[in-house]
């Protein structure tokens, strides 16, 4: 199934509808230091400089919220959810990517590394959560911000975000290199890296 073939409120193949929601990580969860939170923009920037918020500045910035379904490799899926936080657009926005950008790679706490291609980054409903259902996330769930991005599958979005790296070549980020497939569309049931194609994704 393509793209333009994704419907809202309908299951992408093999998933199943989750009463709640599940907690789902590699690792241990940080421990949130708010004097020492940093998001950071960098890579292949615009002016070739780096863009850095605090938390607080991070917090005073335009809040968006999107109602999106959420899709995890592991066969769940949650419909209608409202996250609510930064779109990624407002983040292009203000730290612009150089024009030959064509993926980043979002970092997390830990080390932890997810690559998107810059369309999928830029979808319309794809945010820098901050809340779900207009509650601040939890710590187990993201806190204090996490990416979704509906249009994958959810480890593409991950926990506790520090920083989006922009970049003019793909990369595989940590679960890609780990047996997951590059590009993580649910509607193409794109679980593992075996089912590649030819161009989907750097060699392993």
């Amino acid at each position: 199934m393509g793209q333009s073939e994704r419907r809202e409120g309908e299951l992408p193949p093999g998933q199943r509808i989750q009463r709640g929601w599940p907690v789902t990580h590699y690792g241990p969860v940080p421990r949130f230091k708010p004097d020492r939170w940093e998001f950071r923009v960098f890579g292949a920037t615009a002016d070739g400089d780096k863009t850095c918020w605090n938390h607080e500045e991070f917090s005073a910035l335009p809040y968006a919220s999107v109602v999106a379904d959420f899709h995890c490799v592991t066969k769940f899926s949650m419909l209608g959810i409202e996250w609510g936080g930064v779109a990624t657009s407002t983040v292009v926005k203000l730290a612009p990517p150089a024009e030959d950008v064509t993926h980043v790679m979002v970092w997390a706490e830990y080390g932890f590394s997810s690559n998107l291609r810059i369309e999928d980054f830029l979808d319309d409903q794809s945010i820098f959560a901050t809340h779900r259902g207009g509650e601040a996330l939890t710590a187990e769930h993201g806190f204090p911000v996490r990416l979704v991005v509906p249009r994958l599958y959810a480890w593409k979005g991950p926990k506790w975000v520090r920083g989006v790296e922009y970049m003019t070549a793909d990369r595989r980020g940590f679960w890609e290199e780990r047996g997951y497939h590059n590009l993580g569309d649910p509607w193409r049931e794109q679980r593992y890296s075996y089912q590649e194609e030819p161009g989907d994704g750097p060699e392993l």
